[in-house]
């Protein structure tokens, strides 16, 4: 949520005149409204002991019924007067003392604070409702939980501690604070130190601790695969595809029929290739290129025709909106439809003729569009580029098609140009793979490199989403607007940038977002910190101030391409918004009236959504892999930099390799640290050394935990 949030102490009565303790005792009645307490009860709670304070106590009680602040109740127990009205929110677990509750709805706009002692059981992400506490608050309003609407969810992955007669499951999930015990008949076969699935029976109140079944054993923990199954659990992935649907997908004909030709644009003579990772299976686009008489360029972007193949109200058509996307893990992808599909029907493999859907453009050398159509093709790939490979083509100016790649990459820096004249931001963070050993242990870790070929597809794929959603939206927009599927992304909230700009101030960086607007002031930043050592740290956090991009019906803008309108076109094989735009298209080239708006929308919602687990998930088994690698390297100092600053630890990134720890001050016995909260750094009582965000700094691996996915680090002065 990105606010700093403090529990509140609490208060004590002190001796004096009676009106002083008035608020002492409105903060207990209201800390447990709707119960009654008698006067010695009140005394004992706020701590009276002496008479002289008793007496003032009990006056300020009779003084705070006669205001009818609080009220009297017919055994002689005084109560502070409830408001029933309840309120819909999702908790957010902070800790294991406190909660926020997060209200539904776009009015509402300040979270509700509450004690573990009054979320009557719920967990994070449970959906509940909840009433404010009467009386004074402090920043935030405190609350209660009446009831549980929803629960989030029924399951948990941890790993088994056992006893001599029962176990209790310590849950890899962070926000879980309880464990949960299990008797010794539901282990189902369990042992101590196993990762498993856990299924709540009881769930926690003030008084118990929950309770379940184990109902799968996923391996022994600090495994590879126990690991990565405790992943894919925890985040409720699928492991398999549901029972029969593999097969439906070997039902569908791979025949191309000379009626279904007719009724598309051919571009089987036109030279296409695709271009993609080494290691990719699928192939979701292809370029076709082709020189006109009059000196343009046709390219045509081709993209893999998946709504041909999946038919509406289908078991695959269904599983697809269930998943909504592919999900790429270190060692393996959940996808999105089955093999039959992503890799075989759909893939646009060389030397085979494919159904296609394309957007087709004319442009001029200087990537002026002069025409465009869009419509559904039929294709020939005559060959299949490693992004390597094309990029050696781009260097060396020789070797197949090196000639067309080459034109199209001309064209590619035409576009990128205009994008970045117009706004765009060039957000590019250093993404890490691991090479992974048969048993899947990490033997190293490797930054991805983006070169020409990479943005060469990636600009050709932006103009085809970008021009499909600019037509959507410009056909009938007056008379008739037409219900779509966007891709948006707000503007940056102005109290972020500035916290951003403080950031980067610390490191030497300034911005001025008033004079050189937005845009242009994180463009400057971005070149001016590339090669330097806090320039991945400076990019995520950036990336942490813009508002998250999201599937909608609305016919928003993209702020960070700085495109009007935008969608997403080009992978329908692992994305289901992608299939529903093809559709959507389709129904309007064929003169279709405008949809059902409600129905895409909470569509739109949940693509959003999954795609929100899916890169948790993704992040989560590259953080282990981190964790697992680094827990074998050779114990040498590194080098890093301060990426974090908080009261309880300094977070450093080590440069070599990309992984995020942590040095706990409690391990900094050299001094005792204060935290310096306005200028995100720590400094020394004594010694006064400060080590502030940005910091260059040398650290070395003091212990790692696979379970909890992470890295303690201590700071060394040399390399020994």
């Amino acid at each position: 949520m990105g606010r700093k949030r403090k529990s509140k102490p609490p208060q004590k009565a002190s001796k004096g005149n009676s009106k002083k303790i008035e608020p002492v005792i409105i903060n207990f009645l209201s800390q447990n409204a709707g119960r009654g307490y008698q006067i010695k009860q009140i005394l004992k709670s706020i701590g009276v002991r002496d008479s002289k304070s008793k007496a003032l106590v009990t006056e300020a009680i009779f003084r705070l019924e006669d205001k009818g602040v609080i009220k009297k109740l017919r055994n002689g127990a005084f109560t502070m007067e409830v408001d029933l009205t309840t309120l819909v929110a999702t908790i957010d677990s902070v800790n294991a003392r406190f909660a926020y509750a997060v209200l539904d709805g776009p009015e509402e706009t300040t979270d509700v604070w509450i004690s573990v002692n009054d979320l009557n059981g719920a967990l994070d992400d449970d959906k509940v409702k909840i009433i404010i506490k009467p009386g004074k608050h402090g920043k935030h309003r405190e609350g209660k939980v009446v009831e549980i609407l929803e629960r989030n969810r029924g399951e948990f992955v941890g790993k088994l501690e056992m006893s001599t007669r029962y176990g209790f499951v310590v849950p890899d999930f962070k926000k879980m604070f309880h464990d949960i015990y299990v008797r010794y008949e539901d282990l189902n076969g369990a042992k101590h130190n196993d990762k498993v699935i856990v299924k709540i029976t009881q769930w926690p109140d003030r008084n118990k601790k929950p309770e379940g079944i184990i109902t799968r054993v996923l391996g022994k923990a600090g495994e590879h695969n126990a690991e990565i199954h405790s992943i894919i659990a925890e985040f409720g992935l699928p492991l398999e595809f549901p029972e029969g649907l593999e097969a439906e997908a070997e039902t569908i004909s791979d025949k191309i029929t000379a009626k279904e030709i007719a009724k598309r644009k051919d571009f089987r003579k036109v030279p296409t290739f695709t271009i993609d990772p080494v290691d990719a299976k699928d192939f979701d686009d292809a370029l076709s290129i082709k020189s006109l008489a009059n000196g343009n360029t046709e390219v045509g972007v081709h993209i893999a025709d998946v709504t041909h193949y999946v038919q509406l109200e289908t078991a695959l058509e269904k599983e697809a909106v269930e998943r909504a996307t592919s999900v790429y893990l270190v060692d393996r992808t959940i996808p999105m439809l089955p093999e039959r599909l992503s890799n075989g029907l759909c893939s646009l493999r060389p030397e085979e003729e494919k159904l296609t859907f394309s957007a087709v453009f004319e442009l001029d050398d200087e990537g002026e569009i002069k025409k465009e159509w869009f419509g559904r093709t039929i294709i020939y790939s005559d060959r299949r580029f490693a992004y390597e490979d094309a990029q050696e083509r781009l260097e060396n100016q020789e070797g197949d098609y090196f000639e067309e790649i080459t034109a199209l990459d001309v064209l590619a820096k035409k576009l990128r140009g205009k994008r970045f004249n117009n706004g765009a931001v060039n957000f590019e963070t250093v993404e890490v793979k691991f090479k992974l050993d048969e048993k899947g242990i990490p033997l190293g870790v490797i930054p991805k490199e983006r070169k020409d070929a990479h943005m060469l597809i990636e600009e050709f794929m932006l103009l085809a989403n970008k021009r499909v959603a600019e037509f959507i939206y410009n056909k009938y927009k007056q008379a008739n607007p037409l219900t779509f599927v966007y891709r948006s992304h707000d503007n940056p909230d102005p109290e972020k940038l500035e916290t951003f700009s403080n950031f980067a101030r610390r490191f030497g960086h300034q911005m001025d977002f008033e004079k050189k607007g937005v845009s242009k002031s994180l463009n400057g930043l971005i070149t001016n910190i590339e090669g330097t050592p806090e320039q991945n740290v400076l990019q995520q956090l950036a990336i942490r101030t813009m508002a998250k991009a999201k599937y909608t019906t609305e016919p928003k803008g993209h702020f960070g391409l700085a495109f009007p309108h935008y969608t997403h076109f080009t992978s329908p094989i692992r994305r289901y918004p992608d299939m529903m735009v093809h559709r959507l298209l389709q129904h309007y080239l064929d003169g279709g009236k405008s949809t059902d708006k409600v129905t895409y929308e909470e569509l739109c919602v949940h693509a959003s959504s999954r795609e929100k687990r899916a890169a948790d998930a993704e992040r989560a088994s590259i953080k282990y892999k981190q964790v697992q690698f680094m827990s074998i390297v050779e114990q040498k100092a590194f080098d890093g930099i301060v990426s974090g600053v908080t009261e309880w630890g300094v977070y450093v990134e080590i440069t070599e390799t990309k992984c995020e720890g942590m040095v706990r001050i409690s391990d900094m016995d050299d001094d005792f640290y204060e935290y310096d909260e306005q200028n995100y750094r720590i400094i020394g009582r004594r010694n006064k050394r400060m080590i502030s965000l940005g910091d260059e700094v040398l650290v070395r691996v003091k212990a790692t935990d696979i379970d909890r996915r992470t890295i303690d680090l201590i700071f060394t002065e040399e390399d020994e």
